[in-house]
């Protein structure tokens, strides 16, 4: 399937590096941009505990609504990471660490293809893989766990296009996966297909011998993903957020992609459509099946954009070399490989240095001084919405709902936002009694607002674009009762 056993393996060039040094620059330089999800907070916070307890959690101590309950952090090393590299330079920490994550994972996609591909239709892919992504470009753990993905798959169809098993030294990738994000998961289902796409692509006479050696590539990398201070149970634990069932859809990155406008990801699968038919491109059998549950897996949950698009072109590299092969010499080929490092070693580090000096990166203001509001009045039991779980637990105020949702499980998240959305207005009543609730951090557009600023006993103590922020006064009566619209206004 690889041009390479007839060409020799094609010279090393500088192309990755020059790719990896210009997405690193470019994301020091929308830094900011990562910093907009609230989860980073708590990420943070989970690893700063783990650093100063010299322990892994085991039960939730952030929230009043589950406090106690068993929960386990999969994502512990990524945690300990952005800790560190905060305690070390602030936000310009975790933003730098990131990029160069991210960066690593996209030089790692040009060096598979430009082995078979031509360097202008590396460039392609490469752009149309950077828009998929950028989006998910987020200071959190799923961005340092990127290039371990792409490693993990490249080595895999490396291996298979070889036709061979992969060496043994690739399990350290499953290792550090499995501490890193839960979708080492996946890393493991795909070991299948591509064991599939390598014993049939293999002459019949050693197909059985291949695949009892994928076979037993595929048992030791599920041992290895059990090499956790959780051990098995961080594999178990992987599957919690798979059984949120209607949940899910409550979860921005778990909704399906929205094709109700023109986006990127509609554009780059209407451009590889356009490819295939005006090139008349064909794949073999087990990479269009590869390619068919990438595709599916994005389209299902926006957050697999980004698995498409960083693995997608490694699947199709070796076929499309077939009517994209390399006509041109590999870029700055003639450059030894030590002055390559160097130099791009410098580069880095003086990016990051500047980045850090700088000190410019800083979240959203967000909901700063909501919470200090809320800080104020020295409440305990907050009512907060989905999105601002991480600001309350990184001020040290105990939540009602954050972004760590196989803890509350499918019947919690349900029950919540029948509650916020008023699709049951005695069901935020329930909750607020059953939770004992003193005070409130919502969304102004949240549809509970309306209804707490009508309520006898509650009063509105804080309000801008971001949040609004009600109390219950001292002195509230027993029970609900709603004020009429007249009385509000007065």
């Amino acid at each position: 399937m690889t041009t390479q056993g007839l060409s020799g393996a094609p010279p090393r060039s500088v192309m990755p590096v020059l790719a990896g040094i210009a997405v690193f620059s470019g994301l020091l330089l929308l830094g900011n941009r990562m910093l907009a999800d609230p989860d980073t907070f708590w990420q943070i916070e989970i690893g700063k505990r783990i650093l100063d307890s010299g322990s892994l959690p085991q039960r939730d101590v952030f929230s009043f609504t589950m406090q106690g309950q068993p929960w386990i952090s999969t994502q512990w090393l990524a945690q300990v990471c952005f800790a560190l590299a905060f305690s070390l330079a602030g936000w310009a920490g975790p933003v730098a660490l990131t990029a160069a994550s991210i960066a690593l994972a996209f030089a790692l996609v040009v060096r598979v293809l430009e082995r078979h591909l031509d360097g202008t239709a590396v460039l392609v892919l490469l752009m149309m893989a950077f828009a998929l992504a950028s989006p998910h470009f987020l200071v959190r753990p799923h961005a340092l766990a990127m290039p371990v993905m792409v490693a993990w798959t490249a080595a895999l169809i490396a291996a298979a296009d070889r036709g061979q098993a992969p060496r043994l030294w690739w399990l350290a990738l499953m290792m550090l996966w499995a501490n890193l994000h839960g979708s080492f998961v996946f890393g493991l289902a795909l070991t299948g297909p591509i064991a599939l796409d390598a014993v049939l692509n293999a002459p019949r006479l050693s197909r059985v011998r291949l695949m009892l050696r994928w076979v037993v590539f595929g048992v030791l990398a599920l041992a290895a993903s059990c090499l956790t201070p959780y051990g098995w149970n961080a594999l178990l634990a992987a599957r919690n957020i798979l059984n949120l069932g209607d949940a899910l859809l409550l979860i921005t990155e778990w909704r399906p992609v929205d094709f109700s406008r023109f986006n990127t990801v509609e554009a780059c699968l209407l451009l590889g459509v356009g490819i295939v038919l005006f090139k008349g491109l064909t794949l073999p059998p087990v990479r269009i099946l590869l390619l068919l549950g990438l595709v599916h897996m994005a389209l299902a949950h926006a957050r697999n954009v980004t698995v498409l698009a960083l693995l997608a072109p490694i699947v199709l590299a070796a076929p499309l070399a077939i009517w994209f092969p390399r006509s041109d010499p590999a870029w700055l080929s003639g450059v030894r490989p030590r002055v390559v490092a160097a130099s791009a070693a410098v580069v880095l580090v003086a990016l990051t240095a500047v980045a850090i000096t700088m000190g410019r990166y800083a979240p959203p203001a967000g909901v700063g001084l909501a919470v200090a509001a809320l800080k104020a009045r020295g409440v305990s039991r907050v009512l907060n919405d989905y999105d601002f779980g991480g600001f309350l637990i990184a001020a040290g105020i105990p939540v009602a709902i954050d972004g760590r949702t196989e803890l509350y499980g499918e019947r919690f998240m349900i029950e919540f936002d029948r509650a916020m959305t008023l699709k049951s207005p005695a069901t935020l009543f329930d909750v607020m009694d059953r939770y004992r609730i003193d005070a409130t951090l919502l969304m102004p557009a949240t549809p509970a607002v309306s209804l707490l600023d009508r309520l006898e006993g509650w009063e509105r103590i804080y309000t801008d674009n971001a949040a609004v922020v009600h109390v219950r006064k001292p002195d509230a009566p027993v029970g609900y009762r709603i004020r009429s619209a007249e009385s509000v206004r007065r």
